[in-house]
């Protein structure tokens, strides 16, 4: 069915996507999930094919597009069935480098980001900390004047890219008022900057998570990243394309386990045909993937809104309610029709019923999100 949203363009970088997983995460995300991180040599390769400069200027080697087109990589990315090499991307390109993108001064940038675009330096977001978790005045991290300069005390916790990351955006309090927060650029073994710990998860096993400790960490004036004390608002404002991509995540993730178990239930035979035969299989599976179309749909229409400039919190904010709680829905039921092979290890569709627990969590858990849609009412 033909999308009003899509351009002739994106089929071409959903082919040259669909390849790239094909080719160079499929057959080796196993042995990922048993490392624990993505090979950095696989995300330069990806750097290299221009799959990191979608939305970024031309100036340092990116190609200048709409959230439209970061969609449909996202989507497409969202194919593999390696949940967390699909995350460890998306917070490189969608949560953490965008931050240098919008707030960023032309010196910060020309020295930053022609190697996140290239692949050479990957980067981290680091604004979670246990005891806060979303509600982003509760941050406890601080930075304070010193000099011209500042020193960051804190801890950071659940940071996605955390353990291999290259640079850190971290946001930190620089005020008395709740909303007083700014944002600093961290690069890796600054001083006093430590990853404190490699967390261990119940899915996105190929995605390094961590921990991480600021003691007394010096930086210069050159560190902080857009206004003092405005770091509040910038988080809020990337809080609407991470929670898109995720979005995408979950619709992606939908979409490939209703094809898998479609596939499945049409080869597995039970009680002398295929399993097919069975209306209420049928049944389920046509009402699961009308709900993903439906909500396929809306998350285009939230990123072709941004876009446009528009005002979309209330939109997005529902988006990342409903599809975190769709994807659980759907992944838990094609799980189910698998029988006994969907419990095991070697099945795909048992990985991205264990990835797709925390996008009902991650990002803005599904209670907060509804939060954020009723008070707009």
């Amino acid at each position: 069915m033909e999308n009003i949203y899509h351009q002739p363009e994106h089929a071409l970088l959903r082919d040259q996507i669909d390849r790239f997983i094909k080719n160079e995460v499929e057959p080796h995300g196993m042995a990922w999930e048993k490392q624990g991180y993505v090979p950095r040599d696989v995300l330069r390769r990806m750097g290299q094919a221009g799959f990191f400069g979608l939305m970024f200027e031309s100036e340092y080697g990116g190609a200048g597009s709409d959230a439209l087109t970061n969609l449909v990589f996202a989507e497409a990315l969202a194919q593999s069935t390696f949940a967390g090499f699909v995350i460890t991307v998306l917070v490189h390109t969608d949560m953490a480098s965008p931050h240098l993108h919008h707030a960023g001064t032309a010196a910060q940038k020309a020295r930053y980001m022609p190697s996140i675009i290239s692949g050479d330096c990957i980067t981290a977001v680091a604004m979670t900390e246990s005891g806060a978790g979303s509600d982003l005045t509760g941050m406890r991290t601080t930075a304070k004047p010193d000099g011209d300069g500042w020193v960051l005390n804190g801890s950071k916790m659940y940071i996605t890219n955390g353990v291999h990351a290259n640079l850190y955006f971290v946001a930190a309090r620089t005020g008395t008022g709740p909303h007083e927060l700014s944002m600093f650029i961290v690069e890796k073994n600054t001083p006093g900057f430590t990853v404190s710990r490699s967390l261990e998860k119940t899915g996105w096993l190929s995605s390094d998570t961590a921990e991480l400790v600021f003691d007394n960490v010096r930086l210069g004036p050159q560190a902080m990243l857009g206004e003092q004390n405005k770091g509040f608002y910038s988080l809020m404002k990337n809080l609407q394309t991470e929670r898109i991509a995720l979005s995408a995540m979950a619709v992606g993730c939908c979409s490939r386990a209703l094809q898998l178990t479609l596939d499945y239930v049409r080869q597995r035979h039970a009680f002398g045909a295929p399993l097919w035969e069975q209306q209420t299989i049928r049944h389920r599976l046509s009402m699961m993937d009308a709900k993903t179309r439906a909500a396929r749909q809306f998350m285009y229409h939230c990123a072709w809104s941004v876009s446009q400039g528009h005002d979309v919190v209330q939109e997005v904010s529902m988006l990342k309610a409903l599809t975190g709680e769709l994807v659980n829905e759907v992944v838990q039921t094609c799980q189910q029709f698998h029988g006994g092979m969907g419990y095991m290890r070697e099945a795909p569709i048992e990985r991205l019923w264990r990835d797709a627990r925390i996008l009902a969590i991650g990002g803005g858990a599904t209670e907060v999100m509804l939060s954020e849609v009723a008070k707009r009412y």
